[in-house]
């Protein structure tokens, strides 16, 4: 009793692709007017100019400060329970709570937690670990670290239709147009 099971591939989206990044800002401007919004681009460089045409917004360092601003408050609530609250020796007639002796401790706490945010927070946002990703069944997506600039309209977009997007992305001028499966 062996059935055969064959699995219908499903679409994850549509990639342009072109020979520049002039090109590619102009064709992410066609799509965002066409009423697309689900877009990610792909470059061999970073280019600040293609993050602003897609309108992505960056939250990596409001989350890089408040892990540093976590570690602090740890930093001193550490010392302050281990200095007032669990072993209290007075010393010389100082406070128990004396800040200004607690400052190195907390500025090193505040550098540790916001570096391991800052790394932990990259890999998180940049979806990493990803050893598979649709783009790559596309051939032409080998040349993505060499040369080339592509734009992936995704399936999961309300204005998407197969048919409909590559007529779209094709009147933006790529190079080619390509369906890219799961």
């Amino acid at each position: 009793m062996s059935a055969t099971h064959s699995e219908v591939p499903t679409l994850h989206g549509m990639m342009a692709e072109f020979a520049d990044e002039r090109s590619l800002i102009a064709g992410i401007e066609r799509a965002k007017a066409d009423g697309f919004t689900d877009m990610e681009a792909y470059t061999p460089v970073p280019s600040h100019d293609v993050i602003h045409a897609l309108g992505v917004k960056n939250r990596f360092a409001a989350l890089v400060f408040c892990g540093g601003l976590l570690g602090s408050c740890a930093g001193f609530a550490l010392q302050y329970m281990v200095s007032v609250e669990l072993y209290p020796v007075n010393i010389g007639g100082r406070p128990l709570n004396s800040w200004p002796a607690f400052i190195v401790i907390v500025f090193e706490c505040t550098i540790l937690f916001a570096a391991l945010t800052a790394v932990i927070g990259m890999l998180f946002l940049n979806g990493l670990p990803q050893p598979y990703h649709p783009v790559f069944n596309v051939p032409q997506f080998a040349r993505a670290s060499q040369d080339r600039y592509f734009l992936v309209v995704h399936a999961s977009d309300p204005k998407f239709d197969a048919r409909t997007t590559r007529e779209r992305l094709a009147a933006a001028g790529p190079l080619s147009v390509a369906e890219v499966q799961n």
